[in-house]
């Protein structure tokens, strides 16, 4: 397969099939739970149905591949397990050895595209998907969804004290989905986690093989879990999300 390594790449080649991959090996230490953090429940469901519902339910994501850790118990009991859309793949230590593996499944071809998305963003809407798999005329060598940076920034010296103020002009949050050709991803994750390259996420590997990816502003709501007190936070957003749904779908009806 010919991988793209350079912001030089033809419009032409936005086309392919979109396949999303979703890592979902981790364990989620910071929550000190006894489960892994993407099963634990959030407004009736664990954390991972309600990321991969919105993946599923997307018309532009053909496959979702789903990249599971070793003895993994949890998963084949998530309704989405048995969707016709969905494969498992075998995950990783790390999130870029979860890709990978996924990267390495029979199901993509030359020319498709990879939609990497944190299994613990469950607030991800079909909006902010629209608009990154738009931006492949724009940007065709990749795109990542992110939000400008829009608090006071401050660097800590080693005593924990601040040390300076960093100026936020240009600076972004970057969030997920990202968006690459999946051929020259996979080449890029490779070569960058053998040279030792430090990559935590799938654009800093395209950096590092000298690629620029696009910045596509995405919601405030697609938070992370990470920390206990963001499960209450995601909570708020799907019900805000859900009561916005439902008054559209009444305006529809009632037009």
């Amino acid at each position: 397969m010919t991988a793209i390594f350079s912001d030089d790449v033809k419009p032409e080649a936005c086309q392919g099939r979109v396949i999303a991959i979703v890592p979902a090996a981790g364990i989620g230490a910071r929550m000190g739970a006894a489960v892994p953090k993407q099963y634990l429940p959030l407004c009736g469901a664990p954390i991972l149905s309600h990321t991969l519902r919105r993946l599923l339910s997307h018309p532009g994501i053909d496959i979702v591949v789903v990249a599971l850790g070793e003895g993994d118990s949890w998963f084949d009991s998530l309704p989405e397990a048995g969707h016709p859309k969905l494969v498992k793949a075998r995950g990783g230590k790390e999130r870029a050895d979860s890709v990978l593996s996924a990267l390495g499944s029979d199901v993509f071809g030359e020319a498709d595209w990879a939609l990497v998305h944190d299994a613990a963003r469950p607030c991800l809407t079909h909006t902010d998907i629209d608009a990154l798999l738009a931006s492949r005329s724009r940007f065709p060598q990749g795109a990542i969804l992110a939000m400008p940076v829009r608090d006071t920034m401050k660097r800590a010296g080693g005593d924990g004290a601040i040390s300076e103020t960093v100026c936020r002009n240009a600076l972004w949050h970057a969030l997920t989905p990202q968006l690459f050709n999946a051929s020259a991803l996979k080449h890029n994750l490779e070569q960058a986690l053998a040279a030792g390259a430090v990559i935590t996420d799938e654009a800093s590997a395209m950096e590092w093989a000298g690629v620029h990816p696009g910045l596509v502003s995405g919601r405030a709501d697609n938070i992370k879990v990470t920390h206990p007190d963001d499960l209450q936070l995601a909570a708020l957003f799907l019900e805000a999300q859900q009561v916005l749904q439902a008054q559209q779908a009444a305006e529809q009806i009632s037009s």
